[in-house]
């Protein structure tokens, strides 16, 4: 598992953002801090409430000069519409093959809703050279960040 300290490894994928384009994370570190937040999958509501309060935090992320970045293995298509129902203002990436889900080592399995190979809930902070400043994990899929903890540790990257 990736974890601070380490090179976060590079993104190739899909963005949901209002369009579906292709993706890499590359193009984005340097800009400032960049916040991955890994979720299990869209419409489920542990995952709605997590992305409702990251976007109850976006001027946070966006005076400390960060990118948000939501990632599932979801659809981008069903990311687009996930965005549009709670009026997200970042971007979501769909890593289908779920090659960064496995990168970052945070693949789970949910049986009980039928989410296999999916992302756990996790947040990884990246700063200008791609280094992770800062993870979080989730014990329990159901569990969210501490908001405030995630703010400061992207206005320290």
């Amino acid at each position: 598992m990736v974890s601070t300290g380490d090179s976060a490894p590079d993104i190739s994928a899909t963005v949901a953002n209002g369009e579906v384009e292709a993706f890499e994370l590359n193009d984005h570190v340097g800009d400032g801090p960049v916040v991955l937040a890994f979720f299990p999958g869209a419409f489920t509501p542990p995952c709605s409430n997590e992305m409702v309060a990251l976007q109850d935090h976006h001027d946070g992320f966006e005076d400390a000069g960060a990118t948000l970045l939501g990632v599932s293995a979801d659809s981008a298509f069903s990311l687009n519409s996930f965005r549009d129902e709670h009026d997200l203002a970042f971007d979501l990436v769909s890593d289908m093959d779920r090659d960064a889900i496995e990168a970052y080592g945070v693949r789970i399995d949910i049986e009980d809703l039928g989410l296999l190979g999916v992302a756990n809930r996790s947040v990884f902070v990246l700063d200008d050279e791609g280094t992770v400043t800062y993870d979080w994990v989730a014990d329990d899929p159901t569990n969210e960040p501490d908001y405030e903890e995630l703010l400061d540790a992207v206005r320290s990257a």
